[in-house]
């Protein structure tokens, strides 16, 4: 599995993200633009000593990713999602891809890919969760079914 951050806004999360993509070893790629300097120290307080272990690509577009990885799977995760993320059978190529914290994905993903839009379901009165969060539940779904 991958994940993608599109857009991402605000270091720690993108440091703690890095971070679990160590502990998983899973690869991770930044979509620029970035909200925050690669080498902040934001980045290193959250992602700790382990940045250095991180294999991650920046990128400036999500097509760039599809070009790199052929037949592999495009997970988009949204508020906006229909589709809970733990119906999906994960494969161990697919893709996940967040949105910046700020203004999620962009409006062409829903139009393009309606049913590869995935969602965590919440009962509580707020909005979205945390994107570190979201990134660690649904990656660690995925390798639940692939490692089975």
């Amino acid at each position: 599995m991958k994940i993608v951050l599109y857009h991402p806004e605000i270091p720690q999360n993108t440091g703690n993200i890095g971070r679990l993509c160590v502990a998983t070893n899973t690869p991770l790629y930044l979509v620029r633009p970035l909200g925050f300097f690669i080498d902040s120290k934001e980045i290193r307080r959250s992602g700790l000593d382990y940045w250095e272990n991180l294999d991650f690509t920046l990128v400036d577009s999500l097509e760039e990713i599809k070009e790199q990885n052929p037949g592999s799977r495009l997970w988009y995760l949204s508020t906006k999602g229909k589709q809970i993320y733990t119906d999906v059978k994960y494969q161990k190529d697919d893709i996940l891809v967040f949105g910046s914290e700020g203004s999620g994905l962009p409006p062409e993903i829903f139009e393009k890919y309606p049913d590869s839009i995935l969602t965590i379901p919440m009962w509580g009165p707020v909005r979205s969760l945390n994107l570190a969060t979201t990134v660690g539940v649904v990656l660690y779904e995925g390798y639940r079914q692939i490692k089975k």
